[in-house]
């Protein structure tokens, strides 16, 4: 009964202490449990500690933070590790305690804290203070984002066969055309269409009157027979191959007048004009110093020169840092362009007819007309009033004319309807010197505001966009000039081409787009590139002068062959697809013109050096057929020339397959971006001898 009494005792006193034992493992699990909850807070993260080393400049205490700041544990590999066992405990007891332990789900792990706040920097149109500033830095900027500023979203793929299934575009070889069509301007020599016009009394069959759908050029226009490499810029200027534009009538017409002489194979340019026989240096010095503030490359920048001739008058103010545009229309004279573009001068084929002519309003710092045949009062001055508003306010008109000069009943009222016509359009005679008589445009509205009602012309109505150009009719009012002063004060040269216009905020495209930050990513974008074409490609060996950019924007392709110091000049085209920069490329010193490359461009044949489409095609391909394009480039290229059509993959396959079927060198690069961006760049030649 002792010996039960005492075993029972035993078994009681075992059951005591286990109870013990799983109490305390229990009690150590929860004091583990809520250390470990404690210190995953996020808030208590950061332990702070009191360090008791007193520093040298304070008699205070310093406040260290914890190392294991930032530092993240998970307790739940404590908590379910192995435990060890009391001795003697048994395996029951130990998976009981383990199974306890299990039941509670460990706390998620902490979030990380955030990161200081960044440096403040100032690369945008707002500063550190939330206000709206001008001055900030362009910074890093992703290359595509300035390819695509105006572009829509593309297709994807070679062409489409109508179900949207993709397929490969395969070209047949382009055949030649005959040689009659060797001069042929598409658009201008559409005799077909021009039969049809009602009236041709002002000047309408020297107008834009293009194929007809189906009608359009399918073959390549050939160069005349003996055709060679055009003489280079400088020498250009003053002599071209007789070859190269066979045609002596305007040396016929005009050899007495010191316009062109033909010598030994060679057309030869003397520098004159009709109304300055002694030299076209002669005549700008006397403009120059009958209105000093004219300054011819400070103040004057770009100039129009209508009725050109031989272009002479431009020729020589490329040499005073002036960008004179040269027209004239297709008429008797018809090879007067094809000679100015020849010698390296910009010139394009353009009438005063019935429409517009395809530059913006205050396009030209001076526009000059010498002897240009051309009736500026007729229809109440709606041709002057052309000129009017493609004039900058506060440019200069200059006209040397025998109505200046003459005094003979019929010149003499010719010369009052002028000045009678000039007051109305509140134009201010400045200077009136020999055959020469210059005219100042205000610089606002206010005088146009003062005339007395019923005042003739009017003021054109509000409504009314000056920059509207394509395919307009001329308008028989004066064109408003902005409210804002937009257009009136530009920056003098050469400053001006890299300042940021005004104008940059009547451009109509999305309005989140900041304007003056993306003039300036769109500058240095193309800074760069046309940095490395001169370094890696060598564009200072291809002798470039007549440069073609198809696809313009604001005019940074253009800037960047000005600031890499290649000696050519660019027409800047604006499609009609996207936003009008014309007036921001003019602002800032360049010239271009508004155009649909659906359509034909009015130059003649082997016009340019140098053919530059950047992300045209992608856009385009929408509404037109890209081989139409492609075939009026070929058109328009010198024999010799080069093609640089920087576009999407998308569209490179088909581009190769109608360049290699035009006969074309073809050569594909990547883009600085490296192998696997988007974009790729396509190089052609155009050889000079093509069967």
């Amino acid at each position: 009964m002792e010996s039960m009494s005492n075993g029972g005792g035993a078994s009681h006193l075992f059951k005591s202490a286990t109870w013990i034992k799983i109490s305390g493992f229990l009690i150590t699990s929860a004091i583990f449990f809520y250390l470990g909850k404690h210190f995953s807070d996020g808030s208590l993260q950061q332990l702070v500690f009191f360090n008791s080393q007193i520093s040298k400049t304070s008699t205070s205490s310093s406040v260290a933070l914890s190392p294991n700041l930032n530092k993240t544990f998970d307790l739940s590999l404590i908590l379910n590790g192995p435990v060890s066992s009391p001795v003697g405990s048994g395996r029951n007891q130990q998976e009981e305690g383990q199974k306890i332990l299990n039941s509670v789900s460990p706390p998620p792990p902490a979030p990380a804290p955030p990161p200081p706040p960044p440096t403040v920097q100032r690369m945008g149109v707002v500063d550190e203070n939330g206000v709206m500033t001008e001055d900030f830095e362009v910074g890093e900027y992703d290359p595509e984002v300035v390819e695509n500023w105006e572009k829509a979203n593309e297709t994807e793929g070679l062409a489409s066969d109508g179900k949207g299934d993709k397929i490969r575009v395969r070209v047949t070889k382009f055949p030649m055309c005959p040689q009659s069509m060797r001069e042929y301007i598409p658009c201008l020599d559409n005799e077909e269409a021009i039969k049809k016009l009602i009236s041709t009394e002002r000047g309408e069959q020297f107008e834009r009157h293009c194929p007809q759908k189906g009608k359009e050029l399918k073959c390549l226009v050939p160069a005349p027979k003996g055709y060679r490499t055009p003489i280079p810029w400088p020498k250009s200027r003053d002599e071209v191959w007789f070859s190269n534009v066979p045609h002596a009538r305007l040396a016929e017409d005009k050899g007495g007048q010191n316009w062109i002489i033909i010598n030994r194979g060679k057309f030869k340019f003397p520098g004159g004009g009709t109304q300055f026989i002694h030299g076209a240096d002669q005549y700008l010095d006397q403009i120059e110093k009958m209105v000093p503030q004219i300054a011819f490359g400070r103040h004057t920048r770009v100039a129009l020169d209508v009725g050109c001739g031989v272009a002479s008058f431009g020729a020589y103010l490329l040499s005073r840092n002036v960008l004179t545009l040269s027209v004239a229309p297709k008429d008797v004279h018809e090879n007067q362009i094809q000679f100015a573009l020849e010698r390296g001068v910009p010139a394009m084929v353009a009438a005063f007819a019935t429409r517009r002519l395809l530059y913006p309003s205050q396009a030209f710092d001076l526009i000059h007309c010498s002897r240009c045949r051309i009736n500026w009062t007729r229809d109440d001055g709606i041709l002057l009033l052309e000129v009017n508003r493609m004039l900058r306010a506060g440019g200069y008109f200059a006209w040397a004319a025998q109505p200046v000069y003459k005094h003979e009943a019929v010149l003499e009222e010719q010369w009052e309807e002028m000045v009678n016509l000039t007051n109305r359009l509140c134009w201010t005679l400045v200077k009136k010197e020999g055959y020469i008589a210059i005219w100042q445009k205000p610089l606002n509205n206010s005088c146009y505001l003062s005339r007395e009602e019923g005042a003739q012309p009017p003021l054109c109505d509000p409504n009314d966009d000056p920059d509207n150009v394509w395919y307009v009719d001329m308008q028989p009012c004066i064109s408003r000039l902005p409210d804002e002063g937009y257009g009136s004060i530009v920056t003098a040269w050469p400053a001006r081409l890299q300042n940021p216009p005004d104008r940059l905020q009547s451009i109509q495209f999305d309005a989140y787009l900041s304007r003056k930050e993306l003039f300036r990513a769109e500058s240095k974008y193309w800074h760069e590139i046309i940095g490395g074409y001169v370094r890696v490609l060598h564009w200072k060996k291809f002798k470039l002068r007549n440069v073609l950019d198809m696809r313009a924007g604001f005019g940074g392709f253009a800037a960047a062959l000005i600031e890499n110091k290649l000696d050519c000049w660019v027409l800047n085209v604006v499609p009609v697809s996207g936003p009008n920069t014309l007036p921001v490329i003019y602002d800032r010193g360049l010239i271009g013109v508004m155009h649909d490359w659906c359509e034909p461009f009015d130059t003649y044949p082997r016009t340019y050096d140098l053919l530059h489409a950047a992300g045209l095609f992608s856009i385009e391909r929408k509404r037109c057929n890209i081989s139409t394009i492609m075939l009026e480039m070929d058109r328009i290229l010198r024999p010799g020339g080069r093609v640089y059509i920087r576009d999407s993959v998308a569209v490179m396959d088909e581009l190769q397959e109608i360049g290699m079927a035009m006969g074309w060198h073809i050569s594909m690069r990547d883009t600085s971006e490296g192998p696997h961006s988007s974009y790729r760049i396509l190089t052609c030649d155009k050889r000079l001898l093509r069967h």
